[in-house]
């Protein structure tokens, strides 16, 4: 460090009212001399239902610690017990973040916070935050039907569920998402923090400070009756929830008047997948399993039922549908069948043939769980020949896993069919967490591989699925009506290798750079995560979108205005198709790219719960999730000189400059 006139910058002996900086003096700030910020993290944030609220937050002014290193269970008793110098911030090894543990923590108030680090590889007995019945309550089971099957009494579906992501926390915890950061607080830890001798370390002490104060409390009835009062009476009206919204995505394999209604008499067939995760901390949602293996399996079937030369004569539509929120109770299944009872979606219940859903598909044995029909098996099963895929009934005594069908079957009686890579329990050691990665799913790349080559590589992880797609789009094929031979029928490896680098591995890749619409290229982030959010669309329902559109539309012939305005050409069939212009590819050794027109039956309908559009709150029908607000979110360490100090230092940056 150096003063302006480039000579030595000399603290005399630290004295009460004084902070050591951890890092560089260099810049103009002096809350950068103080601070070291962590700028790779992703908090814990509250989420409130009709009668409670979940996750976490830090006091208004953020809650500040001493540090002290978790990584086995025995370093606790320092932190619960024995360490004299409480509050601590805990930075805690992944491995511990269970429910046992953090019960501990919750019930002190000798902690203040936590971050935790990654646990690498991931934990081999498996880690689910998420539910062990999830959704309980709002699918078809109930007292009144299949009481036997209801809130998971024959089943359990989720068995390594600890309910972590359930439970509310009244003090702030981080992921650690970058090892460089924690190795960062670890040597601050040694240098300054370690217990010697059993006896507590003297000041200076390495501390943390966490800020994520959340603006909800309660209840999702408390803070939309807070936010609808503001917005009444206020000027400036202070929301402080949003619900957890987005939109569906669908497409038809015949065009539809997306703005009119499909006759009565026309059958549709429904294909169905959730495209959304979640995980205890926010925007962390991987979800390779629970998620991007059947949304990259549908696209690929969707594909490869595309290229069949006489689908325009089959006797019955299909919909290839793509649900938002389903994790959070149903949020796009509910919404779309609330839709269609409300004549608000160009089909109707009664169009509804059968429904098929693909539900965590990433095993090569399939079980198909059935309602209703009969058919339907012997259709798949006759498809599934030649592939090496084997295909199992559940039998009619296992009820239906979580699935956006049981939001159908709520409201109509509709044969269909799940197909999961589970009979009873998940296989899935890893649901809702932050460890559902491509790891998970097997996909294994060769080293050295630059991004290009690590995109085009077909993995076997998608060679699998592949094989799934291509018996899901021959039986629908058939269940459509279509008697020609099926064998031509095929998904494409290499199309699901891109996808599943794109969708669970950097998002911002040549593919994905070059189907999307050139003002919406900002969503091509690196680590791609599946998050409902309150914004919307986020980045996987503006993908899928496109994706689906590359892969089942046609590149039509017109220039970029009359792409942008087809009502203004006559041959365009508006009410039928959607246009895109879309960036197209990199042309050879240029930084200029070939844009063209894609048109195609893709839309996007809202994913917002019918209880927000009722204003009924406390609904128990429908799905009443939303996420609070914040004004700030940030973690930070710095040396802390006394006790007194770690108050003020966190209250006003000027008081704590070095004096002589």
């Amino acid at each position: 460090c150096r003063t302006a006139s480039g000579g030595p910058l000399v603290c005399p002996p630290l004295r009460w009212g004084c902070v050591f900086s951890l890092g560089s003096c260099q810049g103009n700030s002096v809350e950068r001399k103080i601070y070291i910020p962590l700028n790779k993290t992703a908090p814990c944030v509250r989420l409130l239902n009709a009668t409670h609220q979940i996750g976490c937050q830090s006091s208004i002014s953020g809650d500040t610690g001493v540090i002290h290193v978790v990584e086995k269970e025995e370093d606790l008793n320092w932190v619960l017990v024995d360490g004299p110098h409480p509050p601590y911030m805990i930075l805690l090894d992944g491995n511990l973040f269970n429910r046992r543990v953090m019960l501990q923590l919750k019930g002190t108030s000798r902690v203040s916070g936590l971050a935790v680090a990654v646990s690498k590889p991931s934990p081999p007995q498996g880690f689910s935050p998420g539910l062990k019945c999830p959704n309980d309550g709002f699918g078809v089971y109930s007292k009144d039907y299949g009481p036997q099957f209801a809130h998971c009494n024959k089943t359990v579906w989720n068995p390594v569920g600890s309910g972590l992501s359930y439970e509310d926390f009244d003090f702030p915890i981080f992921l650690l998402e970058d090892a460089n950061e924690t190795q960062v607080i670890k040597q601050c830890y040694q240098d300054h923090n370690v217990p010697r001798d059993g006896s507590g370390p003297e000041y200076p002490l390495c501390a943390m400070q966490l800020f994520s104060h959340m603006h909800a409390v309660t209840s999702t009835v408390t803070c939309m009756r807070r936010s609808s009062l503001q917005s009444t009476f206020s000027i400036n009206p202070e929301v402080v929830c949003d619900p957890l919204l987005d939109y569906n995505v669908w497409s038809t394999l015949q065009p539809i008047n997306s703005s009119g209604k499909v006759d009565p008499k026309k059958e549709v067939i429904i294909v169905a997948t959730r495209i959304d995760s979640h995980s205890f901390f926010w925007n962390i949602a991987p979800g390779a399993e629970s998620a991007v293996s059947s949304f990259v399996t549908h696209l690929a079937a969707a594909e490869a039922l595309h290229k069949a030369s006489d689908v325009h004569l089959l006797q019955r539509n299909i919909m290839f549908t793509f649900f938002q929120g389903e994790t959070f109770d149903y949020i796009g299944s509910s919404r779309m069948v609330y839709d269609m009872e409300k004549d608000k979606f160009p089909l109707r219940l009664d169009n509804i043939h059968s429904f098929v859903e693909l539900n965590q598909v990433i095993a090569e044995q399939c079980h198909f769980l059935l309602f209703q029909v009969r058919n339907l098996l012997d259709i798949l099963s006759n498809s599934s020949m030649g592939a090496n895929v084997t295909l199992q009934e559940a039998g009619y005594s296992q009820p239906l896993p979580p699935s956006s069908f049981q939001r159908f079957l709520r409201a109509r009686h509709i044969p269909g069919v799940v197909l999961t890579d589970h009979k009873t329990a998940f296989q899935n050691r890893y649901y809702q967490s932050m460890y559902d990665t491509p790891e998970n799913i097997r996909m294994q790349y060769p080293e050295g591989l630059s991004p290009e080559e690590t995109l085009e590589y077909v993995t076997d992880t998608a060679k699998s699925l592949a094989e799934v797609a291509t018996v899901v789009a021959r039986a629908l094929y058939r269940l459509a009506g279509g008697a020609n031979n099926t064998s031509a029928i095929q998904a494409d490896p290499k199309t699901v290798s891109r996808m599943l680098y794109g969708f669970l591995i950097k998002m911002n890749n040549s593919w994905f750079q070059s189907i999307i619409k050139p003002d919406i290229k900002a969503i091509l982030g690196d680590v791609p995560q599946h998050y409902v959010a309150v914004s919307s669309p986020v980045n996987t329902t503006y993908l899928v979108q496109y994706v689906l559109a590359n892969l089942t539309g046609t590149v039509v012939n017109l220039t970029k205005e009359e792409c942008l305005n087809p009502e203004k050409t006559p041959s365009s069939e508006k009410e039928l198709y959607e246009y895109a212009w879309v960036q197209g590819s990199l042309e050879p050794n240029s930084t200029s790219r070939v844009p063209y027109c894609v048109r195609s039956t893709v839309h996007l309908s809202k994913a917002l719960s019918p209880a927000f559009e009722l204003r009924q709150w406390g609904s128990t029908e429908y799905s009443t999730w939303t996420e609070s607000r914040w004004k700030e979110i940030h973690a930070r360490i710095f040396l802390v000189a006394s006790k007194e100090l770690e108050v003020t230092s966190v209250g006003s940056v000027s008081q704590i400059l070095c004096t002589p």
